[in-house]
Parts: C-alpha cells; sequence; structure tokens
C-alpha cells in the first residue's frame, strides 16, 4: 500500500481532536522525561494549530520536568505582540498561564525585528545556545497543511531550499510572512511527532504517509517519527489496526 518509508513511522488512531492532544501531550511527557535523564535538559520545538492548542493545555498538566524543559518554536506569523493570529499568543494563554513553566525557558521567534533576516540569523543562535551546534531539539510537533505544507515550509517558497541555516523568512503566505525553522533543523530532531486531524486532511495525510516528496511534509525524515491522528484524518489512508494503536 504505501513505500518502505511508511514503515518507520510508528502510527497511533484516536477517536476526536481532543484524545489526539491528549495523547500527544502523553508522549511529549515521557520524552522530557528521559531526555532530562539522558542529558539534563528537554527542547521542545512547537508549531501552531488548533490541535497543538488544545495539546498545550493537556500538556501544562502532564507534570513535565518544567525547571528543565526549554521551548522553541517551530514557526511563527510576522504580526505584533499579542496578535491572535500569533502561535506565541497561544502558547502564553494555553500553556505559560497553566503550567509552573518559566517564561524565560519560552524561546520566541524574533518576528518583531525590523531586519527579519539578522532575526532569523539571532534565533539560529538561540538555538544553538540551547541546542548545541548544529542544534538537536529532543522533540518536534508538526502539523499537516491542507496543502501539504509543515511548519512554514510552503510549496514554492524559497525557504524550502535553505540548507544552511537553522532558520528562514518565507515570503508572504495568506497575506503574511513567516520566520520558520528550516528542513536541516526539523530533520535533525531527536523524535518528530505529527499530530494530524479531520476529515479535510485525509487525502494529504495519504501522501504524506506515502513519503511524496512534491509537497513539503513529505520531506520530512520518518526513521524516528510518530504520527498520531484522529480517524477522520485516517479514513482514506487504510491504516490497518495490526499497524496502529487504536
Amino acid at each position: 500500500m504505501y513505500n518502505e518509508a511508511i514503515q518507520a513511522v510508528h502510527i497511533e488512531l484516536r477517536e476526536t481532536p481532543q484524545d489526539v492532544a491528549r495523547r500527544a501531550a502523553e508522549i511529549i511527557a515521557g520524552e522530557a522525561r528521559a531526555a532530562v535523564a539522558r542529558s539534563g535538559r528537554f527542547v521542545l520545538a512547537l508549531s501552531g494549530g488548533h490541535t497543538p492548542w488544545l495539546m498545550l493545555r493537556d500538556l501544562a498538566g502532564a507534570g513535565l520536568p518544567w525547571p528543565d524543559t526549554h521551548i522553541v518554536q517551530v514557526d511563527e506569523r510576522v504580526a505584533p505582540a499579542g496578535d491572535p493570529e500569533r502561535n506565541l499568543t497561544h502558547l502564553r494563554e494555553s500553556l505559560l498561564e497553566n503550567a509552573p513553566l518559566d517564561p524565560r525557558q519560552v524561546h520566541a521567534m524574533p518576528v518583531e525585528a525590523a531586519d527579519l533576516e539578522a532575526a532569523a540569523v539571532q534565533y539560529a543562535e538561540t538555538l544553538r545556545a540551547i541546542a548545541g551546534s548544529p542544534p538537536v531539539v529532543d522533540l518536534a510537533v508538526l502539523g499537516l497543511g491542507l496543502d501539504g505544507h509543515t511548519a512554514s515550509l510552503v510549496e514554492g517558497d524559497p525557504a524550502l531550499d535553505v540548507t544552511d541555516a537553522e532558520v528562514a523568512v518565507t515570503g508572504p503566505y495568506r497575506g503574511t510572512r513567516r520566520m520558520t525553522l528550516t528542513f536541516p533543523a526539523l530533520n535533525r530532531s531527536r523524535l518528530i511527532l505529527w499530530v494530524v486531524t479531520g476529515s479535510p486532511k485525509a487525502s494529504m495525510l495519504v501522501r504524506l504517509l506515502d513519503g511524496d516528496p512534491s509537497i513539503p511534509a513529505g520531506r520530512i525524515r520518518r526513521d524516528r517519527a510518530v504520527l498520531i491522528a484522529d480517524r477522520e484524518a485516517a479514513a482514506l489512508a487504510q491504516i490497518s489496526e495490526s499497524g496502529a494503536d487504536a
């Protein structure tokens, strides 16, 4: 059904987006404890999106080793502070207001800077200070766009071709420029956690699982990847119960 790439992706099915969010929080909590035991620090890269925002609320009560946890952003819209479209706005409302996490351990992308290209370089330096050189995050949470994008890596954007930097600034997408981690930065992650929900994602999920390189999401490594989907998103994927955790 799928090419060999799918064999490396651990797939879990859940009934609803809320169930997906809850399971994602459980996985993150387990990885956090393992990372702190291993290296004394857990570096989590977070994306935006409705289900990840649900996940953040569950994560707040999941018992992470908060004093040793650092959060970085996978991507962010170029918009003013507090803008409701900013991922950081939701991160603060869903997580920071409900978890004992020091705000200084949330490292926001500097999208309010006048010089965005210089700000991207600055954020890459922040990543290196937190996660080594080259930076390796412990876990990156990714979503899947209806057009096959992930992070803010969108078909046709020059950021797709960046191979010598961890952070890039995109052109306008749906009217807004973005700052995003690049493929090299994401593919270095110790674990990729895909969170995919809703029937509109069903056809694109099939292409993701096929490792279709014509969509940006298909260019993310899969040998260290977990995908959690609700049954509506997985409706076209023909995932057998033997190949997924129900």
